[in-house]
């Protein structure tokens, strides 16, 4: 019989510069993982070209996002860090686990919706198995944890299905040969072969907003660079687009019950609250019934305190683009030993092996 270790998967795909809401709502909570659990954190570049096949420099795209985890505080050294494309496993189980997903489970998947948009017959076949790709990427490792934003939620419930449904149709082939792990399902305990991984979704700004509209997430992808603040901006450019955020004539309220239908104001106090390690409530007892005008350069002082030495550290690091190829080689090198046995498994309870 197996053992499942509690582990920590989570990943961001190299596409343009990160932003404060990589930071907050991944990166920071993965630094501060990495004191209670083993983790595997991958630059996912097999996610970035399912919406843009032909980049002009993914190499790059892929050190930056690596030096930014290095940068923030992940030790390379007792934990993983290393880009998707290396561990062959992540294509294989993909494969496999498009022959578990159902049609119906991904048609369902609102990210694909988004994304495809009306143009959705010409967008491309790996934008709609994405989640089963991430899906192989989390069960790989068999991760019990998986750190996630609300926006992927649903992703991971997925990942849930098809782990699931994986140990179901096999639960025969499972017990066979030995392979079955004791896991709760509902209110009943069974045996299955992957775990049914949880998310971890927590802390004031687990989605962070547009500085330009409180109703839209913050993406690398939005036209106006005012609208999200890079983790290499300087002081001068973060204080400025703080100052520029759209915010309403009122006052900042008392209580956290007054930011409900105040969606920039809510994503503001929220990313103060992160940065600060701090509840929403306690940053409205220092703040409210004060006006932006004196809360707006507090988030920015605050911003360029916290941002700036990772901007700096990150420059430190992409000098040296072949130490950061070496990590990510010596990553991946580890992350396939803990790949090859699980694939061997899966293979062997599929029949392939």
């Amino acid at each position: 019989m197996t053992e499942i270790k509690p582990r920590v998967f989570s990943g961001v795909q190299p596409t343009g510069n990160l932003h404060l809401g990589n930071y907050l709502g991944a990166i920071k909570r993965w630094v501060a993982l990495q004191a209670s659990h083993e983790c595997i954190y991958c630059v996912v570049d097999l996610h970035a070209i399912t919406a843009q096949l032909v980049h002009d420099d993914l190499p790059g795209q892929i050190r930056e996002i690596a030096a930014a985890f290095i940068a923030a505080g992940i030790d390379t050294d007792r934990h993983i860090v290393f880009n998707q494309s290396r561990v062959s496993g992540h294509a294989e189980l993909a494969w496999i686990f498009n022959c578990v997903a159902r049609m119906g489970w991904l048609n369902r998947m609102t990210q694909f919706k988004e994304k495809a948009g009306k143009d959705r017959e010409n967008a491309s076949v790996g934008l709609f198995t994405y989640p089963d790709l991430m899906a192989a990427d989390i069960l790989l490792y068999r991760a019990t944890h998986v750190p996630v934003g609300e926006d992927q939620k649903q992703h991971l419930e997925l990942t849930r299905d098809i782990a699931q449904k994986f140990n179901n149709d096999f639960s025969a082939r499972i017990a066979a040969l030995g392979l079955g792990v004791p896991m709760d399902v509902g209110a009943e305990t069974v045996n299955g072969y992957f775990p049914l991984t949880e998310p971890m979704i927590e802390g004031p700004a687990t989605r962070v907003m547009s500085l330009r509209d409180g109703t839209k997430k913050m993406s690398k992808s939005d036209p106006s660079d005012l609208s999200r603040i890079n983790l290499t901006d300087d002081a001068d450019a973060i204080s400025r687009k703080i100052r520029k955020a759209k915010t309403d004539p009122d006052a900042l309220p008392s209580e956290t019950a007054g930011l409900a239908s105040r969606p920039e104001a809510d994503n503001l106090v929220g990313i103060y609250a992160a940065l600060a390690d701090r509840s929403k409530a306690d940053i409205l007892s220092e703040f409210g019934g004060q006006q932006f005008s004196a809360f707006k350069p507090a988030l920015a002082d605050l911003a360029v305190e916290k941002l700036s030495p990772i901007a700096g550290e990150m420059r430190r690091v992409l000098a040296d683009p072949a130490e950061v190829d070496r990590l990510l080689a010596k990553g991946a090198e580890r992350a396939d030993a803990i790949a090859l046995p699980i694939l061997a498994d899966v293979k062997r309870i599929v029949g392939l092996l």
